[in-house]
């Protein structure tokens, strides 16, 4: 430890979170991966952050108990004050401290083992896989319905068209959310998102968490009183020996079966889509061949992901991280779009080839926190990508120049708008 503690840090000032970034970020993994693989960059909430880039170092990083999700579990820490972060990062209290926010750092994503593997159990228990294969119908009917509208238009926005009202009504349907309240679920997810940006852009998004959170408690008041054939009454019935979701618990768990329920999907049907564009001999092989659609879409996970890094990992003591040392309470993130075109990995990294195999993408993760909504999101492109491209196979970007806006953000990738036409 003593020799690598001795190495200055690597550090760089890119913003991997700015929409700048997002726009081609490949120039800057590829030299990251071939002489840099850990550096130190700017991050929101933290101050900056140690980023992982080659493969096998995210997979390090995502199965090491040293790496803790909680904050507060970082060891030696005095309970009553917030952690120390270095340059100018946001402290962030123990839960219990009374913010409002409190309760959703009481879900899945910020929980270690045991807590995070009872909140698993409880969750498997109402998100089952047979639960997931019996919505294929469900969806096909939702993407049919949905590609009977844009046939009258000659050009849309896929992502508000298609891609984004796609999922959520899936997911709002799986938790019994009414159809005239779905508007929330989508205004809510995009100020969550807008939480993990810059300071303006927190204090912006905050009242319409609230709102979010508010409803969701109130949609929990009338399925307790009034349950139905759907996960959230599941999830409100689920127990794990003898011990149910607390009220905070259950909160912050359909908050994130609700928001990461369709950005995820949404991003990669609309991150699909304009890889498939720009690649029309790939978009012609997955329309002639529709059971290319499960390969096509790992393929899209792997090269497009939806899912651009790993959320944050805080060392619990000073440790040694692919031969850097990082300190006590620092922040660590995996560059899951750098590692899934690793050329140690992956044959023809920068090619998008819909039959590749084995394709050992990290998209949906690895470890405890494997995406526990993977199946629903895989399920759900393959049945709307091709469909989308069987119902319009004269699809085409409207700007052939391209011109795609990317939102900024950290942990996601994926188009504000596509615009396309079909004749």
């Amino acid at each position: 430890m003593s020799a690598v503690a001795a190495r200055p840090p690597n550090r760089e000032q890119i913003r991997i979170a700015a929409r700048s970034f997002k726009q081609d970020p490949h120039p800057v993994l590829d030299r990251w991966r071939a002489s840099a693989p850990m550096v130190q960059v700017p991050a929101p909430l933290v101050g900056r952050a140690w980023v992982l880039s080659r493969h096998p170092d995210v997979v390090a990083l995502l199965k090491d108990p040293r790496l803790v999700k909680d904050r507060t579990n970082v060891d030696g820490r005095d309970p009553t004050d917030p952690l120390a972060v270095p340059d100018g990062g946001r402290p962030i209290r123990r839960r219990g401290s009374g913010g409002p926010l409190a309760p959703l750092l009481t879900g899945m994503l910020d929980r270690d083992d045991p807590d995070h593997a009872r909140l698993r159990r409880l969750a498997q228990a109402a998100f089952t896989p047979r639960r997931i294969e019996l919505l294929a119908g469900r969806i096909g009917q939702i993407a049919d319905g949905l590609l009977d509208g844009l046939a009258r238009q000659g050009r849309f926005d896929l992502i508000g068209a298609y891609a984004l009202p796609l999922p959520v009504v899936v997911i709002s349907e799986m938790l019994g959310v009414p159809e005239a309240e779905r508007a929330w679920v989508v205004r809510g997810s995009k100020a969550l998102i807008a939480l993990g940006q810059a300071p303006w852009s927190m204090a912006l998004a905050l009242p319409s968490v609230l709102v979010f959170m508010q409803r969701i408690r109130s949609l929990i008041a009338r399925r307790r009183a009034d349950p139905g054939d759907d996960v959230l009454s599941a999830l409100i019935a689920a127990q794990d020996g003898g011990g149910a979701l607390d009220d905070d618990e259950l909160l912050a768990m359909v908050v994130l079966l609700l928001s990461a329920g369709h950005e995820t999907t949404t991003n990669l049907i609309g991150n699909g889509v304009a890889a498939l564009l720009a690649h029309p001999q790939a978009r012609d092989q997955l329309v002639a061949d529709r059971s290319l659609a499960a390969p096509a879409i790992e393929e899209l996970l792997r090269f497009a992901p939806p899912v651009e890094t790993t959320t944050f990992r805080y060392a619990r003591a000073d440790i040694e991280v692919a031969g850097t040392l990082v300190r006590r309470g620092e922040a660590v993130l995996g560059l899951i779009g750098s590692a899934n075109r690793d050329e140690t990995v992956f044959d023809r990294p920068h090619q998008l080839d819909l039959a590749r195999t084995p394709n050992r993408h990290l998209t949906f993760g690895m470890g405890g926190h494997y995406c526990l909504g993977a199946p629903l999101a895989r399920l759900e492109g393959a049945i709307a990508i091709p469909a989308l491209l069987e119902r319009f196979p004269r699809l085409r970007l409207a700007d052939p120049s391209g011109g795609l806006r990317w939102r900024p953000g950290l942990v996601l990738r994926g188009l504000e708008r596509l615009p396309v036409c079909i004749d």
